[in-house]
C-alpha cells in the first residue's frame, strides 16, 4: 500500500483508473456541482436583495463570486490550521514535494495566508493553503480568522505536535462549527516512541470525540529531526554520525486520498452551498432588520394618527370607524413593507383575530375601557385636550399592539406558527410596558394638540 499510494495522486494513474465504458455516464458529483452553481448564481443575481444590503455585504458577495469561479474550474482548496511552529508549512512542503512555504525552526514564519497548486493530484485542481499560527493573534481576531479560513476552504488539516492546548481545542471547536471535513494531523511523530504514540492517540480521541472522527486523526513527520547514530568502523572503534530520518506523511496522504476519492468535487459543492446558505441567512436577517426599522416608523406614524384622531373627533361612531380604518390602513401598509401584500378584507380579518385575543387577554375591564375610549362614553362626546389625549393614548396602545402582532405574523410568512394567535398576542403584551406606552403616547398627543392650536 505504501509504495503504491503516492502514484494514486498522479494525473496519469487517475485517468487510467477512471477510464471505462461508463465514461459517458454523468457522475453523481456533477449533480451536486450543478445544484451548487445554480444556488450561487441565484444569490448573486437576486434582484430582491436591496442595493444597500448588497453593498454592506460586498465582501461576502465577492467571496461568493470567487466560490462560483472555483466551482466552474473544479478547484478544491485544502488549508492547514494550527499554532505557531507545529510544522504547518513543513507539512505542506512535504505534500508538495518541494519547498514552497517558508519554514522556521524557532518561531512561526507564516504571517499571512499563502496558497500553492498541488500538481501531483489530478489536473492540478487541488490547492494547498498555509495560514498564520493561531496563537500569534488575540482571541477575537483568531476566531475571525478561523471562521474566514473555514468558510473559504473545502477541507482542513488541523496540525498539532502533542496533546491539544486550550487555545488549540477552542480553535478546533470554532472551525468544526463551520461543518467542513477536518483531519487532525499530529506532526513530529518521530519524536515519540510507539507506546507514547498509542497513548497520545487515545488521549486525542477522547478529547475530540465530539468533533473529529477517529479515522481522521493521523500522524506525520513532515520535517524529521536529525538522528545521532553510533557505529563501529573497520578498526573496531566507535564512530558517531548524523543521519536524517525520512519524511513520513503517508498516513496523511492516505486519508486525504480516501476523502477525495469518496467525495471529490462534492466537497467544493458542499462548501459553496454552506457558505451560500450562511450568506442567505445573513441577507435575510439584514432585510428583516431593515423592514422592522421601516415597520417601527410605520406603526408609530399610525399610532400617532389614530391617537390624534380619537382625541380630536367629538362624534363617537365616526371616531370608532375612523380608528378601525386607520388600523386597516396600517396592516395593509405593513404587508407591503414585508413584501407580502394583502387586501383590505384580509387586513380586516387579521385585525378581528388580534382584537378578539387582545380583549380576552386584557380582561373585561380593559375591553370596556378601550371601547368607551373610542366611543367617548366617559365624556359624553365632548373632548378636551386632557381627556382627548387620554383616550387617544389608549387607542395608540391598541394600534401599537395590532401593529406589532401583525409584524410577527408577517415575519413568519403570514403564519402564526406553532404558537397560534393567542400566544403571539400574549408575547407582545408581555413585552410592552403598558403604563410607559400610555404615558409617552399621551405626552406626544398633547404636544401635537398644543402645536396645532
Amino acid at each position: 500500500m505504501q509504495s503504491y499510494l503516492p502514484d494514486l495522486f498522479s494525473k496519469k494513474t487517475r485517468q487510467t483508473e477512471n477510464s471505462s465504458a461508463e465514461d459517458n455516464i454523468e457522475p453523481p458529483t456533477s449533480k451536486h456541482l450543478e445544484l451548487a452553481k445554480d444556488s450561487l448564481k441565484q444569490m448573486l443575481e437576486d434582484e430582491r436583495v436591496p442595493d444597500s444590503i448588497r453593498h454592506s455585504l460586498k465582501s461576502d458577495f465577492s467571496q461568493l463570486q470567487g466560490m462560483l469561479d472555483k466551482l466552474e474550474k473544479g478547484h478544491i482548496h485544502i488549508a492547514v490550521f494550527g499554532r505557531v511552529s507545529v510544522g504547518k508549512s513543513s507539512l505542506l512542503n512535504a505534500l508538495l514535494g518541494k519547498k514552497r512555504f517558508g519554514v522556521s525552526l524557532f518561531h512561526g514564519k507564516t504571517k499571512q495566508v499563502g496558497m500553492s497548486q498541488w500538481d501531483e493530484y489530478e489536473d492540478g485542481n487541488l490547492f494547498l493553503i498555509d495560514t498564520p499560527g493561531i496563537n500569534e493573534i488575540d482571541g477575537e481576531e483568531r476566531e475571525r480568522m478561523a471562521h474566514d479560513v473555514a468558510n473559504r476552504v473545502d477541507l482542513l488539516l488541523f496540525v498539532v505536535d502533542s496533546d491539544l492546548t486550550d487555545v488549540e481545542l477552542q480553535a478546533l471547536k470554532v472551525v468544526a462549527e463551520m461543518q467542513r471535513p477536518i483531519l487532525l494531523v499530529v506532526n513530529k511523530s518521530d519524536q515519540y516512541t510507539e507506546q507514547e504514540l498509542l497513548e497520545l492517540r487515545a488521549i486525542l480521541r477522547d478529547r475530540t470525540k465530539e468533533i473529529i472522527a477517529p479515522e481522521n486523526i493521523v500522524f506525520a513527520a513532515a520535517q524529521p529531526i536529525k538522528q545521532t547514530v553510533i557505529y563501529i568502523d573497520e578498526e573496531g572503534k566507535e564512530k558517531e554520525t548524523i543521519r536524517q530520518r525520512p519524511v513520513d506523511i503517508i498516513n496523511v496522504k492516505s486519508r486525504l486520498w480516501d476523502i477525495l476519492e469518496a467525495e471529490g468535487q462534492t466537497l467544493s459543492a458542499l462548501n459553496a452551498s454552506l457558505f451560500a446558505g450562511n450568506l442567505s441567512a445573513e441577507v435575510g436577517q439584514r432585510i428583516l432588520a431593515t423592514r422592522q426599522e421601516v415597520g417601527k416608523k410605520t406603526i408609530h406614524y399610525y399610532c400617532l394618527g389614530k391617537g390624534v384622531t380619537v382625541a380630536l373627533n367629538p362624534i363617537p361612531v365616526v371616531d370608532l370607524l375612523a380608528a378601525a380604518a386607520i388600523d386597516a390602513g396600517m396592516v395593509t401598509h405593513l404587508s407591503k413593507v414585508y413584501s407580502l401584500p394583502m387586501s383590505r378584507n384580509e387586513a380586516g380579518e387579521l385585525i378581528k383575530t388580534i382584537i378578539r385575543h387582545l380583549i380576552l387577554l386584557m380582561g373585561t375591564t380593559w375591553a370596556v375601557h378601550l371601547v368607551s375610549s373610542a366611543l367617548k362614553l366617559g365624556t359624553g362626546g365632548l373632548s378636551t385636550v386632557l381627556t382627548g389625549a387620554t383616550q387617544g393614548a389608549i387607542s395608540w396602545y391598541s394600534t401599537l399592539v395590532v401593529g406589532k402582532v401583525t409584524e410577527a405574523w408577517l415575519s413568519n410568512g403570514k403564519s402564526w406558527g406553532d404558537a397560534g394567535p393567542k400566544l403571539v398576542v400574549q408575547a407582545i403584551l408581555d413585552d410592552l410596558d403598558r403604563n410607559s406606552v400610555l404615558s409617552e403616547a399621551k405626552e406626544e398627543i398633547m404636544g401635537y394638540l398644543r402645536k396645532s392650536k
